[in-house]
């Protein structure tokens, strides 16, 4: 008789944050301090756990997927900083793609080099991104729907991640997505104060436990 498949069980009910040291000459990250910021509370009756990544490449993922296998969490959101943006950035797609506009904390600048492998060119996010984007434009915070995550850190864990949430059988049930934060206002313009933006992490969150899919997308639409 054939070996029977063991059940996957159910996530626990963890909320895993994470976010980046800093890099390029930067001495803070915001998307860092952000989710430190979250890091105890209970969302929903759902813990919150923060994590702190490696600007690095390789590294940042085999971090992250240590802590995927650690914590099983329902819900797994990754922040990043883009600077120059003066909105949080909900991604909407991550792409297979490694090709660093500059070096990471390692030193390494990939080029036009696969995230994996053999797999596919680009996944969709797992996030409700239109009811989160009107949960926060209501609470009177700039926010936007991304269309492009890069092709520097962010998108390498944004891609590992959905990846890894698409083809692990322990991780079926687990729904992730990235997320983009601006510059503080000491680091430069357009930049967030730091409150608003853990303001806004905070509500993303509570969206995303609350709804699964957009609307739009539950029914099928195409446009």
């Amino acid at each position: 008789m054939p070996a029977r498949r063991r059940p996957t069980s159910p996530p626990s009910h963890t909320v895993l944050l994470t976010g980046f040291d800093a890099f390029g000459g930067a001495t803070v990250n915001p998307s860092w301090q952000a989710v430190q910021a979250l890091h105890g509370e209970r969302l929903q009756d759902h813990p919150v756990v923060a994590a702190q990544l490696p600007t690095v490449f390789g590294e940042s993922l085999r971090c992250l997927t240590a802590l995927l296998e650690a914590h099983r969490p329902a819900l797994v959101i990754c922040v990043g900083q883009a600077g120059g943006r003066g909105a949080i950035s909900l991604e909407r797609v991550a792409i297979n793609i490694d090709d660093a506009p500059m070096a990471d904390n390692a030193g390494a600048r990939p080029v036009d080099a696969p995230v994996r492998r053999g797999a596919p060119p680009a996944y969709f996010t797992g996030l409700p991104i239109k009811s989160m984007l009107a949960e926060l434009q209501a609470a009177g915070l700039a926010a936007e729907v991304s269309q492009t995550a890069g092709t520097f850190v962010c998108n390498h864990v944004f891609y590992g991640l959905m990846h890894a949430l698409t083809t692990r059988r322990s991780l079926r049930h687990t729904r992730g997505g990235f997320v983009h934060v601006p510059w503080l206002p000491e680091q430069g313009t357009p930049g967030m104060p730091l409150d608003d933006i853990v303001r806004g992490l905070r509500l993303a969150v509570q969206c995303a436990l609350r709804v699964r899919k957009d609307a739009a997308l539950a029914a099928g639409a195409t446009h």
